[in-house]
């Protein structure tokens, strides 16, 4: 089994770090990952500049980009041999509810998806026990190989920043949402001119039994299955009624 890991965090970060140490124990794993922190650069690619890419170690690859950017070279020009899952992580904090819009780990797992991969992201809510959402995963793929997940979602997975033994359970869970965001801080910079820093994140607003902040709140490992297709179905036979009166 081939595994191509990536990240936002950047190719350096301990989480990515731990999630490929523990699944080279069950797989070739080929880590393609931005040579920086990219977290909150959601779905974006370089389409101004070239790619530049650094060999960091063995099949550790550092790119000058994005999340989607990597997993995108990675799977276009640089891994030749079938990769079987994209797993990208472990994220240095939660990607819970709205946050998989603007997550740049979700962002390259999507990447994965768009290209025909079983593809998996993975956050740690907290900073800790990487330990233990790797683990979490390494079950995941090992699962895999005798009831396959459905490949027609990808699967975002939030882990509890607690010990192995301190997880309370599994549960698939739907988004929950936030609160809007709230104020951006104002600043100065040397010469006085004005900047801006995005504030916190707002508070849970649906969070309640079902949903990804539920699951964590239990200390329970949340399981999501993402789809990437926006339309709003529901909504199609509503428009087209709006549209034939509109345009009489």
């Amino acid at each position: 089994m081939h595994i191509l890991i990536s990240n936002d965090d950047g190719v350096f970060a301990a989480g990515i770090n731990v999630l490929a140490e523990v699944l080279s124990e069950i797989a070739t794993v080929t880590v393609v990952a931005p040579d920086r922190n990219r977290s909150g650069a959601s779905n974006s690619l370089t389409l101004e500049n070239p790619l530049r890419l650094r060999e960091v170690g063995d099949s550790r690859y550092a790119v000058q980009g994005t999340p989607t950017d990597s997993v995108h070279v990675a799977l276009n020009a640089l891994v030749k041999d079938k990769v079987d899952f994209v797993i990208t992580g472990i994220n240095h904090g939660a990607n819970l509810g709205d946050d998989v819009l603007y997550s740049g780990t979700v962002a390259a797992a999507t990447e994965g998806f768009f290209m025909g991969v079983p593809a998996i992201a993975v956050s740690l809510c907290g900073t800790t026990y990487f330990h233990t959402a790797a683990q979490v995963v390494k079950k995941v793929v090992l699962n895999d190989k005798d009831k396959p997940l459905p490949r027609n979602r990808l699967l975002n997975i939030n882990v509890p920043d607690v010990p192995m033994e301190d997880i309370q359970g599994w549960q698939v869970t739907r988004l929950g949402a936030r609160h809007r965001a709230e104020d951006m801080i104002e600043d100065r910079d040397p010469r006085g001119h004005a900047i801006y820093w995005i504030g916190p994140p707002g508070a849970k607003q649906d969070a309640g039994p079902g949903t990804d902040f539920y699951a964590i709140e239990n200390n329970c490992v949340s399981l999501t299955p993402l789809q990437v297709d926006l339309t709003a179905h529901d909504t199609i036979d509503t428009l087209n009624l709006w549209v034939t009166n509109a345009t009489k």
